[in-house]
């Protein structure tokens, strides 16, 4: 798991059986469920869903991809880890990694956008400097990338 150890936020998931497809390997639609379960574990570490019922501000998914390394099959455990690489204006851009305890290697790599939304007005927004400043707290690299974007 040497893969994750810059991921500040690792679920573990086990394989199901029924997640495998007639190729008899997990079909391809469980990946970016294991993505969200990892995005929603992020969002609770930063108390996200709390400041949106406060302030009706927070972030939506606006596009995911994955590339997938290798194949995975039951019975097998997975490492989902999530990190953000860019946060500036009201994007945050964040990668996953899926390690399988089973193959003992990186079997997928995935990234996401999410753009932060004023729920009361309809309308994107800026990311609230009260997350921004939780984000810098979970991931110190971030300070970096939200300084640039101020500019």
């Amino acid at each position: 798991m040497s893969d994750l150890y810059d991921y500040p936020v690792v679920i573990e998931v086990p394989v199901a059986w029924g997640e495998m497809d007639s190729f008899k390997h997990v079909n391809n639609v469980h990946y970016f469920r294991y993505f969200e379960s990892a995005r929603t574990k992020y969002v609770e570490e930063l108390k996200i869903l709390d400041f949106m019922n406060d302030y009706a501000k927070g972030p939506i998914l606006s596009e995911t991809s994955a590339k997938y390394l290798a194949s995975v099959s039951y019975p097998d455990t997975l490492s989902v880890g999530i990190r953000s690489i860019k946060a500036e204006g009201g994007k945050l851009i964040q990668q996953y990694a899926i390690w399988s305890h089973q193959q003992s290697r990186l079997v997928t790599k995935g990234e996401s956008t999410m753009l932060f939304f004023d729920y009361k007005v309809g309308k994107p927004c800026d990311i609230p400097t009260e997350l921004a400043q939780r984000m810098v707290k979970l991931e110190p690299s971030l300070a970096l990338t939200l300084a640039e974007g101020s500019h």
